[in-house]
């Protein structure tokens, strides 16, 4: 310590993670406030308000409002923390070598649950301001992720675990976009007040059924019983 200190060191912060501090405070306070609120009401001084940030801040960070919801989006899928996209999560690689139908069935909505009940509340607003061009643009490119990313789940299970008889990869991928959709999951569990774990069951069986031929022979998957 230096000579006329008093006290311990204050641990140092750089200016980098000052920076990610920051920016993970606007996107936890700009979530609350789109899903409370919806996306057209929600004005950026009253983002930079709940995240205690000026306003010129905010704009530095993100550019443009409808940036800003591109990144909330985001952030409710990536979630804090290690910022990974789910193919490359252990979660994905575990999904990827079961050799049960069932057990990978369960890991994949066990942790697409998960991603659901950040997205859904979100998604439900923005859906509702689809009809300005902003939130609409915003909401087109994320559903056209979440399509490319179901499409490659198809392709990493359907090597172990056949498709039923005439589906197509195309197809399969239109299912895993309406039984796994943030707005199908609002349904069951904001609406009709299903739980999380009773929604992965019913999912989970609503894929064997639907998209795999292991469904169609009489087996069905091995998931785990809602809590």
């Amino acid at each position: 310590m230096a000579p006329g200190v008093k006290g311990s060191a204050a641990p140092l912060i750089s200016r980098t993670e000052r920076a990610r501090a920051t920016r993970t405070r606007i996107l936890r306070a700009a979530y609350s406030l789109f899903a409370a609120h919806g996306y057209p009401v929600v004005t950026m001084a009253a983002v930079a308000a709940e995240a205690s940030v000026a306003v010129q801040t905010l704009y530095f960070t993100f550019g443009t409002k409808a940036e800003l919801l591109q990144h909330v989006y985001d952030y409710a899928v990536l979630g804090d923390g290690e910022v990974l996209p789910p193919a490359e999560q252990p979660w994905y690689r575990e999904m990827s070598t079961a050799e049960d139908l069932g057990e990978a069935l369960r890991i994949l909505v066990e942790n697409v649950g998960i991603v659901m009940a950040r997205t859904a509340p979100l998604d439900e607003f923005v859906r509702a301001a689809s009809s300005e061009p902003e939130p609409a643009r915003v909401r087109q490119a994320t559903e056209t992720r979440r399509r490319q990313a179901w499409r490659d789940m198809v392709e990493s299970l359907r090597g172990r675990f056949p498709l039923r008889d005439g589906l197509t990869v195309e197809r399969a991928t239109d299912v895993l976009m309406v039984v796994m959709s943030p707005s199908t999951y609002q349904n069951f569990v904001g609406l009709y007040g299903w739980t999380p774990a009773e929604w992965q069951e019913w999912c989970a069986q609503a894929l064997a059924a639907q998209v795999f031929q292991a469904a169609v022979s009489g087996r069905r998957p091995t998931t785990r019983k809602p809590v």
